[in-house]
């Protein structure tokens, strides 16, 4: 009887042991995941505002299809300017004068070629962009266009955003992130996720992470 009483008492000690073990690591597990998945999102979610940035400045307005998008990095050019003699060179400045030219020239560019630079994207990293890291390209960013009134002036707005419930393991981390969606929402009012830009005002793009 005593051998089978310390067996159970063994047993409930291994099991109480492995249960304030789960109470521990869990949050500290989530927190590191969600860490390292937010860092991806957000490296993505970078080029997609580099890409609508570049997009707005040959366009005047932003798109809100990514396949629109896509197109204009893939296939479209930026017109650029450069100087063709340096300010310094008095000859060349002198001859530049004689020939009656201006000090700059225009050309064309690709927009892969120069947007992100010095970062350099494939033809297969530009067509994932659409798709939240870690989602198995399943999940696509959630991405609006449009035009707000600021100071009685028009201009054109976007917002693309990633909530936390489309890349963050919901199954193993379940209560966890329905915690951390709780206190983003109700307790700092703020989006549960990342984001940037805004459908409601003109804010630069300012992205989330960058508060």
């Amino acid at each position: 009887m005593k051998r089978i009483f310390q067996i159970i008492l063994g047993v409930a000690i291994i099991a109480l042991v492995y249960i304030i073990y789960v109470q521990i690591s869990t949050p500290l597990n989530f927190n590191k995941e969600l860490a390292a998945k937010k860092a991806a999102v957000i490296e993505r979610i970078k080029d997609i505002r580099i890409a609508q940035r570049a997009f707005k400045t040959k366009y005047q307005h932003f798109t809100g299809t990514f396949d629109s998008l896509e197109n204009f990095i893939l296939y479209d050019t930026l017109e650029l300017e450069r100087k063709l003699v340096d300010e310094d060179d008095s000859v060349g400045m002198a001859m530049l004068k004689k020939s009656g030219k201006k000090n700059i020239e225009k050309f064309k560019i690709a927009v892969i070629d120069t947007i992100f630079s010095p970062k350099k994207l494939s033809v297969e990293q530009v067509k994932e962009l659409r798709y939240i890291p870690g989602t198995d390209n399943k999940s696509q960013f959630i991405m609006e266009a449009g035009y707000a009134t600021a100071s009685n002036v028009v201009v054109p707005i976007v917002e693309c955003r990633a909530p936390y419930k489309l890349f963050l393991d919901t199954v193993a981390y379940r209560q966890e992130v329905v915690n951390l969606i709780d206190e983003e929402e109700n307790v700092y009012n703020r989006y549960a996720g990342v984001k940037f830009g805004s459908m409601e005002s003109a804010n630069n793009e300012a992205g989330n992470w960058e508060d």
